[in-house]
């Protein structure tokens, strides 16, 4: 699908509501791939393999894209994605892996707090219950971590009431924390980005809808 149907069917979701930014996931495609959406005026792309962010960011460095990791960051890739200086770090997801990436940080880098807002055992991401405590608890702790929102992943069911109920706990949880900086929130992926949108996402990550 065109980058541009997408945008449309976005602009309609969010029904002239505020500005939803686009993160482009490549997880699962090429460099190809990549520049084609580049040259239709994509910038931000997701990934959520530290090697795999690394070698597409150095295949593509002429590009100016800003690149997001999305995915769960294991301890001895800390260093790695530091290197890097990805534009947003999507997937904090305990105060614990927090004050372990903040001790290496000698830069601000900008980061989301992942909520488990669906509370599914499969994924990761903070108890809904505990993220408004641990985000005012990893701002204190953490200088080096600019925290400025939260991400969240729907709940994997097929009940689209369900799924809205899940998106919606992570706006309620945006919402409080707007007044401590949050700024981003990030929900809705291919299957379920405009349902994310109209409860109230600002950022969405999409990946296969984009390629098909």
């Amino acid at each position: 699908m065109r980058l541009d149907e997408i945008l449309k069917r976005i602009e309609a979701a969010k029904a002239g509501a505020g500005e939803v930014q686009l993160v482009a996931v490549s997880k699962n495609v090429g460099t190809d791939e990549v520049r084609e959406l580049y040259s239709q005026g994509q910038i931000a792309f997701g990934e959520n393999r530290v090697q795999e962010l690394k070698r597409k960011s150095e295949l593509l460095r002429e590009l100016p894209l800003k690149w997001h990791f999305i995915g769960t960051l294991q301890s001895n890739k800390i260093n790695q994605l530091i290197a890097l200086r990805p534009t947003l770090w999507q997937s904090c997801n305990s105060c614990e892996l927090a004050l372990a990436v903040n001790k290496r940080l000698n830069y601000p880098l900008d980061t989301l707090l992942e909520i488990n807002a669906a509370g599914e055992s499969s994924k990761t991401g903070l108890d809904k219950n505990r993220a408004v405590e641990e985000f005012l608890r990893i701002k204190q702790e953490c200088k080096n971590l600019n925290l400025i929102g939260v991400m969240s992943i729907g709940a994997h069911v097929s009940e689209p009431a369900q799924i809205a109920r899940s998106f919606e706990a992570t706006r309620e949880i945006f919402d409080a924390l707007v007044p401590h900086g949050a700024r981003i929130c990030s929900m809705g992926m291919s299957d379920d980005f405009e349902l994310a949108i109209k409860c109230g996402s600002n950022m969405i990550r999409l990946g296969r809808i984009l390629y098909a």
